[in-house]
């Protein structure tokens, strides 16, 4: 029998048993719509994440307070209270560290700001006029903080762009943050939000003013712009060797404080992000296997109803080899059709989940061909046995169950 016919042959099989044939390609059809729109929101993520990170600088370097370790129990990374406003000082000379080119210490926390009747929960953040430079943030309206808000304690505060549009808060008005009145001096221009996170709820308040009355006098890390990429390095040895003085520390490997460069962030939440898409893609994947599974037993039951027509073709001189193509040909199609559907449907999901969710998804086409290949494979594997119980059955025995 030629090719085209046994796929003619096993499509009218198919079209012969319409809705279990629909009932069974539903399993792959799910499997493939799953793989592909889990490794979409991965994929989306990570690009989020990383284009989050990268919108801060790549000259960017964070310096994180050391860690507690309290009844055998680790605090992690920036629990301990290791920088302090000396060290900034220290980063601050010119001399000493002529390739920093900001630097900006950072006390944070969530408040409550109220302005009349709105209240708006958001993150307050203490820090400098070096804030604006290590961020790459610039003012839409008014002014940024200054060295003499700092040293003076000055009760004023900067807002992000939606924040001040939540308080309906402009240039001039008094913001209460824990029941502290706070006056408005400008507002940020927009940076627009990544992922699930918005660079423009915030507030910025003196450094000073915030360890004062606001979080406590610690410093939980130290935000430093290097003069270029290109003096990066430079700049993290400067830092490096600095925070050694101040910390009076001989032994480099006893450092109490961590120096982290942007390219060092992004690899690591890239991995994250990685690890995270292969996982959920490996659960979506099960319903593959779960899917191929249905087509064997569908599989099985066809060459259980069609022994007498199995018996009668082999009668008429049908090879083994055809009716093991025939019953290969029919699981193949059944995962094709199934594995286009699931293509479709998740390419819906895409379009849909965006939308109606806010959750970004970045379809791409390797993962739709591994989904659409994974599929078929999975189907012509769990094929092979069926096939291969029709083509052994012995011609005398299929007639006689006829």
């Amino acid at each position: 029998m030629s090719l085209l016919k046994t796929i003619e042959t096993g499509l009218r099989s198919l079209l012969g048993h319409r809705l279990r044939s629909v009932l069974t390609t539903l399993g792959i059809l799910f499997g493939v719509a799953a793989v592909i729109a889990t490794v979409g929101i991965g994929q989306a993520s990570s690009d989020s994440v990383a284009a989050r990170i990268t919108s801060l600088g790549t000259n960017l370097l964070t310096i994180s307070a050391g860690s507690t370790v309290s009844a055998g129990v680790f605090g992690g990374a920036g629990s301990a209270n290791t920088l302090s406003m000396a060290d900034v000082q220290g980063l601050q000379d010119k001399q000493s560290a002529p390739d920093i080119e900001a630097v900006a210490p950072v006390s944070q926390g969530r408040a409550s700001l109220v302005l009349g009747s709105a209240n708006w929960s958001t993150t307050v953040s203490g820090s400098t006029q070096g804030w604006l430079i290590t961020n790459t943030r610039t003012i839409g309206t008014g002014t940024f903080l200054n060295a003499n808000d700092v040293t003076t304690r000055t009760q004023v505060i900067v807002l992000g762009s939606t924040t001040a549009a939540n308080l309906g808060a402009g240039v001039g008005d008094i913001v209460l943050v824990k029941q502290i009145p706070f006056q408005v001096i400008g507002v940020l221009a927009p940076a627009g939000s990544q992922g699930f996170g918005n660079q423009d709820d915030l507030a910025v308040v003196p450094i000073t003013t915030a360890q004062d009355e606001l979080f406590g006098g610690s410093v939980q890390r130290i935000l430093l712009s290097a003069t270029s990429a290109s003096t990066i390095g430079s700049a993290y040895l400067e830092a490096n060797q600095i925070l050694l003085q101040t910390h009076h520390l001989s032994d480099p490997s006893q450092a109490d404080f961590t120096i982290t460069t942007q390219t060092q962030v992004l690899s690591t939440a890239q991995a994250v992000t990685q690890t995270l898409t292969i996982l959920l893609a490996s659960v979506a994947a099960i319903s593959l296997l779960v899917g191929g599974i249905g087509v064997m037993n569908i599989m099985l039951v066809s060459v259980t109803e069609r022994t007498s027509e199995i018996g009668l073709r082999k009668a008429l001189g049908a090879t083994p080899l055809d009716l093991f193509r025939q019953f290969v040909i029919e699981a193949g199609m059944l995962t094709a059709l199934g594995g286009l559907l699931g293509v479709a449907t998740g390419l819906a999901v895409g379009y849909v989940v965006p939308r109606a969710a806010n959750i970004a998804v970045t379809i791409t086409p390797f993962p739709v061909l591994v989904a659409v290949g994974v599929a078929v494979a999975v189907g012509l594997v769990f094929g092979v046995y069926p096939a291969l119980r029709a083509a052994r059955l012995a011609p005398i025995e299929a007639l006689r169950a006829q």
